[in-house]
């Protein structure tokens, strides 16, 4: 039974990955219990120890046994939400109190923005005894909404008057007076 020589090189690739993911994956050699690295006389240099690597300072054993403090009232609830009361500095003797100015009533709230007219003029129709017709669309419906001068449209608008290449449009309470230009679509 003879061997490919392709063969032979796909599998001995394959044994060098085995090989090298065994390698990686395996854990680092195990350090004895207790011992510890020497520490580093320049590290301790910098870090301003003045004490040499062998040494080790007293052990105060006594500090060991001394208790915490009591909790006592606190002076703030973190849990109270509200902002801390700060008193006012204290007016220097001799001094009139300063009078606050009056404060004025807030400004009346601007009232939102007029909507748009959403409608587009797309022709005008002029019939034999000059009366002028604006064909307007709101681009939703498949047929024209049409109208003279003062007609009320879609219930919502009034058109104040037509012109050549444009109409002018308000709604149907008076406000927003719109000029909509002639866009022929």
């Amino acid at each position: 039974m003879a061997v490919d020589r392709k063969q032979l090189l796909l599998g001995g690739l394959a044994v060098a990955v085995v090989l090298a993911v065994v390698w990686m994956m395996r854990p680092a050699a195990p350090t004895p219990a207790g011992v510890v690295a020497p520490p580093s006389r320049a590290r301790d240099l910098r870090a301003g120890n003045a004490q040499p690597a062998g040494e080790v300072g007293p052990v105060k054993l006594a500090s060991l046994n001394t208790s915490a403090p009591a909790p006592g009232e606190a002076a703030r609830n973190p849990f109270r939400f509200q902002p801390r009361v700060v008193a006012p500095p204290p007016r220097p003797e001799g001094t009139a109190p300063v009078a606050e100015a009056p404060r004025q009533p807030p400004a009346p709230p601007v009232p939102p923005p007029v909507p748009p007219i959403p409608l587009k003029f797309i022709g005008v129709l002029e019939r034999a005894n000059g009366v002028k017709w604006a064909v307007l669309t709101d681009g939703k419906s498949p047929t024209p909404l049409y109208g003279r001068d003062g007609d009320i449209i879609d219930g919502r608008y009034v058109i104040v008057k037509i012109g050549v290449e444009s109409v002018e449009m308000t709604h149907a309470d008076g406000r927003g007076r719109q000029v909509i230009r002639l866009t022929g679509q």
